[in-house]
């Protein structure tokens, strides 16, 4: 095991610690706050981090529990996601970036109506890229919840998708 530092193993994480509070909360705000309480609370177990296996997995566990139990608080309700921000190539017309920016929106609303569940094993396979070993470590899931979680989150997403691109056809 490498000795754990909190500046070059730690803070890296943090982009990855707000968009998983970001996708949970749905409040950029709260989300920030978030990542902060999870960054001291990983501070404050600092003696400990010789024990942990993936420093990357504890700090997304923590972001994932303090943001739920801030959702159940608050009773957070299921708004709609803005993209943070788009690189689009030079090459896309007006109406193509409109119609891409729609299609976008389109898929933040699908992922927000999911259960927290299903949102979160998006969020982490789909948008972090873990493997779902990872995944299941993170959540506290078999593997097969996991797939399972995924596989049901995709179908509802392409049905909301397919059910309002094909409206009117």
């Amino acid at each position: 095991m490498h000795e754990i530092s909190f500046r070059d193993n730690i803070l890296p994480l943090k982009d990855k610690m707000f968009r998983l509070a970001l996708r949970i909360t749905l409040d950029r705000a709260e989300a920030e706050d978030i990542v902060q309480d999870a960054l001291i609370k990983v501070w404050h177990k600092r003696d400990e981090w010789a024990q942990i296996d993936s420093i990357e997995s504890y700090c997304i566990t923590i972001v994932r529990n303090l943001a739920i139990d801030r959702s159940q608080k608050m009773e957070a309700k299921n708004t709609e996601l803005t993209p943070e921000t788009q690189e689009m190539p030079d090459a896309l017309t007006p109406d193509m970036l409109f119609e891409q920016d729609e299609q976008i929106q389109l898929i933040h609303r699908s992922i927000s109506k999911l259960p927290e569940k299903q949102r979160t094993v998006v969020q982490l396979r789909d948008i972090e890229g873990k493997n779902y070993k990872e995944i299941a470590r993170i959540l506290g899931i078999t593997e097969e919840q996991v797939k399972v979680n995924l596989f049901r989150a995709r179908q509802r997403i392409k049905a909301e998708i397919n059910g309002i691109n094909g409206y009117g056809l």
